[in-house]
């Protein structure tokens, strides 16, 4: 009887992993300045079957710390455990900004504007260039998971970038409630990545230093769908999304008049008319306010969360539905889905 030839080892760093297998490797980063060791740890999910090479990533941001709990549901459930392909998990690429709680990295480069790289470089640019060369050359496509600055918060979205098909292919698959095209940003993880011929779908939920049960949740099966799509996974445990995503083309903030104390009437998610009274700007005497209104229809997909604001700063984001779609059901039937995305066991309740 013929026996079926495993796949071959897969390699990272100095750390083999056979077919059937997984495990987390430490890449080496640099070493700080009282010799303690920083590195990269990445998991590697090797299954015995061939399929893709895909990673997920989080904390590109220091502080955007709801990818890391995602991730970290995502590597408990039974079906990684039987993966087609190769899974490369990065839970925290910048892992100076996320013991110091702090988006940047110490020498106050964002990381997200340090690709792809160099070995030779900055800080930044040693880190981008390590991703690109362990991580993003030896993968097909990735999920890059994001939030909302601090005091700020993101309704469940997923971005990718104009007239790219594949992308929008997995974003259809991952069935977050908005899919928002944007461009990409020169330095950004995602430009680079596409620029070697990698595909980066980028995820954004919820609010810096926070978790959000309904964005990890969310995060959590749209990832598994995508996996599923991709051949990786089998259908079994995933919920179908049941709505399909609100395709928005554009999206603008709402800033504030004037200094003052902003008090918001609607939440992320909600389906705002053109004129809609979102909230108002107060002088701490309450003699004068003045009016938000909303230049457009759409849907609220971002907000802060700070009340005390300088004029100019962004209050409300709002991105514009097509006209053919009825925004307020398609909201409330996303919203709802949301609510019912599994919790992959009673010990994750947060």
């Amino acid at each position: 009887m013929a026996t079926r030839k495993l796949r071959p080892a897969f390699k990272v760093g100095e750390t083999t992993i056979h077919a059937g297998a997984r495990a987390t490797v430490d890449l080496p980063v640099s070493i700080l300045s009282d010799h303690t060791p920083v590195t990269m740890s990445m998991h590697v999910v090797h299954g015995r079957r061939p399929g893709p090479v895909i990673f997920i990533s989080a904390a590109v941001h220091g502080d955007e710390v709801i990818g890391v709990e995602i991730v970290r549901r995502l590597l408990r459930t039974p079906a990684i455990d039987r993966i087609s392909g190769t899974l490369l998990v990065v839970p925290i690429v910048n892992s100076f900004g996320f013991i110091n709680h702090s988006r940047y990295l110490p020498d106050r480069r964002d990381l997200n504007r340090s690709f792809p790289g160099s070995p030779h470089g900055s800080l930044a640019a040693r880190l981008a260039h390590l991703f690109m060369t362990e991580i993003v050359a030896r993968s097909e496509c990735g999920i890059d998971l994001h939030s909302a600055a601090i005091q700020r918060t993101n309704l469940p979205q997923v971005r990718v970038s104009e007239g790219n098909d594949k992308t929008m292919a997995m974003a259809k698959a991952f069935g977050a409630p908005v899919i928002l095209t944007s461009n990409v940003r020169e330095g950004s993880l995602r430009a680079a990545a596409e620029a070697v011929g990698v595909n980066v779908l980028l995820y954004e939920a919820g609010e810096g230093l926070r978790f959000d049960e309904a964005g990890v949740r969310a995060g959590v099966a749209g990832i598994l769908r995508v996996l599923h799509a991709k051949g990786m996974v089998s259908s079994r445990g995933i919920s179908k999304a049941k709505v399909h995503p609100l395709a928005c083309t554009s999206s603008h903030w709402e800033r504030a008049p004037v200094g003052g104390l902003f008090r918001a009437f609607h939440s992320s998610g909600a389906h705002v008319e053109e004129g809609t009274m979102l909230g108002v700007v107060s002088d701490p005497f309450g003699e004068i306010e003045e009016e938000i209104r909303a230049r457009s229809a759409g849907i609220i997909v971002g907000r802060t969360n700070m009340p005390i604001v300088n004029e100019g700063d962004a209050l409300i984001h709002i991105a514009q539905v097509p006209s053919k779609v009825d925004g307020g059901a398609r909201v409330e039937a996303l919203t709802e889905q949301l609510e019912d995305d599994p919790l992959f066991g009673e010990d994750e309740i947060i």
